[in-house]
């Protein structure tokens, strides 16, 4: 399956949603109203981004070629222009793509109990931040604490 929905906040840029898995059922529309507000609320009115979402196999594939980790992680960010000086102007805005997987969300859902739905939230937010510039790994806790603020914030 290769659906695809697009959602923008007053006509601006659009956020991409693209599902390639048939295991569970997504609000494509939510998905991308949420990474649009995480991206307003950090400054990024002006950017876009594409959430991509799959099954254990690819990101397995994905987290080996790229961390070198033999195993599937729930989300993977890719920014487009990092470490970069690239600015072709019909991309400058797109920061990337957040990679998903549902089976690895579901697991993590049932492990916290948390609902899938719920997880993918916190997901997007999560894989939105490192697209947006934030570095949990580096930043001495800042993102950690913007990512709990958005989830009080726009999750209901």
């Amino acid at each position: 399956m290769n659906t695809i929905a697009r959602s923008a906040s007053s006509g601006i840029r659009a956020i991409e949603v693209i599902n390639r898995q048939r295991r569970e059922r997504l609000d494509r529309g939510s998905v991308a109203r949420l990474a649009r507000a995480v991206l307003d609320r950090t400054g990024r009115a002006d950017a876009t981004l594409t959430v991509i979402f799959i099954r254990d196999r690819l990101m397995r594939e994905l987290n080996r070629q790229y961390r070198a980790l033999d195993k599937p992680t729930d989300v993977l960010s890719f920014a487009y222009h990092e470490g970069s000086d690239f600015s072709e102007p019909a991309n400058e805005h797109h920061l990337g793509d957040v990679v998903i997987s549902v089976e690895t969300a579901a697991a993590y859902a049932r492990a916290t109990g948390l609902t899938f739905s719920r997880e993918i939230e916190h997901l997007v937010i999560h894989g939105t931040l490192h697209l947006a510039g934030y570095d949990h790994e580096t930043d001495d806790g800042q993102m950690e604490k913007l990512e709990r603020k958005l989830r009080k914030e726009l999750l209901r």
